[in-house]
């Protein structure tokens, strides 16, 4: 499918592994089937955190994003993360993953930008250029948090959005909710369409009530139907209702995302386990397997949340 715009609830699906850390295909293709089917759902991203990208090789980055295009099966858009450190094996892995047939890519940073690279406007909007040379396929700008040296400043965002074709939308992370105002604001001044999908998994209607067109979140593969309707929501002006929604999510955020927030996923897929989606919550190491304290206190998550009965009723 062509993609001119991204926009609605496109969940960072999760990747299970079986018990000698391969690819667990039939668990994934649940998985995403479970996903797919949410109403609402607009999009499915493979191949970045969530799928714990950092530990697959170039390989397994293929296979997986053959098997999502596989069980998607064109009901909605594709969007395939490019997760490298240098400008020629990005756009080389670019024309890789169109030719597999993704829809749109996701760029991270590269981890080489840690230095403060990107707040070099040459070297910033290059990545992104040397990648768009190589591809068709429309691209989203991943926006890191403001302390972290991957973070891509206002001014350096507005001019890769403005000057590379190819970008059609950003994924704000930026966890400071002053400069998501900003860059929404001077992204929206722009003579071209750029969607703003927030990633603010933690405080989301903050968010949604500056503006945002879109939810892009590794959270969206344990909760898709709660961002569903918290978006839809906010797109009515119904605040008291989105902030319910918000209400219930903030049981799961809080234990998700609290301190270690790099155990987020991992508490994910034990989430995924203890509601029998998953046959298994590992993943690969670094990660270590959640505590049984920590698994019951997921467990209650799940349940305040209402996570469970989501899944029992599909």
């Amino acid at each position: 499918m062509i993609l001119k715009t991204l926009s609605g609830v496109i969940p960072a699906h999760l990747l299970p592994f079986d018990k000698s850390l391969g690819i667990d295909e039939v668990g994934l293709r649940r998985h995403i089937r479970s996903l797919v089917d949410t109403d609402g759902v607009t999009g499915i991203t493979t191949v970045a955190h969530a799928s714990e990208v950092a530990s697959l090789s170039d390989a397994e980055q293929g296979q997986l994003l053959d098997l999502v295009i596989d069980e998607v099966a064109g009901q909605v858009p594709v969007i395939a993360g490019i997760y490298d450190t240098a400008n020629a094996r990005a756009a080389q892995r670019a024309r890789r993953f169109e030719a597999a047939g993704a829809d749109a890519l996701l760029i991270f940073p590269p981890a080489t930008w840690d230095m403060g690279h990107a707040q070099l406007p040459a070297m910033a909007a290059g990545y992104f250029s040397d990648i768009a040379e190589a591809t068709t396929l429309p691209m989203i700008v991943f926006v890191y948090p403001t302390f972290s040296g991957l973070h891509i400043p206002t001014d350096n965002l507005v001019r890769i959005c403005a000057e590379v074709p190819n970008v059609i939308a950003v994924k704000e992370w930026s966890n400071d909710i002053i400069t998501y105002e900003r860059n929404y604001r001077e992204l929206k001044q722009l003579d071209k369409q750029i969607s703003v999908l927030s990633s603010f998994s933690k405080a989301l209607l903050p968010s949604l009530v500056v503006g945002a067109d879109g939810i892009l979140s590794g959270h969206g593969s344990i909760v898709a139907g709660l961002h569903v309707a918290l978006f839809r929501a906010m797109q009515v002006g119904d605040l008291g209702e989105a902030r319910a929604v918000s209400a219930r999510l903030y049981a799961s955020t809080s234990r998700i995302y609290k301190d270690p927030f790099v155990n987020g996923h991992n508490r994910m897929k034990t989430t995924l386990n203890l509601l029998d989606e998953f046959d298994c919550a590992l993943g690969r190491p670094p990660y270590v397997p959640i505590s049984d304290e920590e698994r019951e206190v997921l467990a209650v998550a799940a349940q305040e949340t209402g996570i469970s009965m989501e899944l029992e009723n599909k």
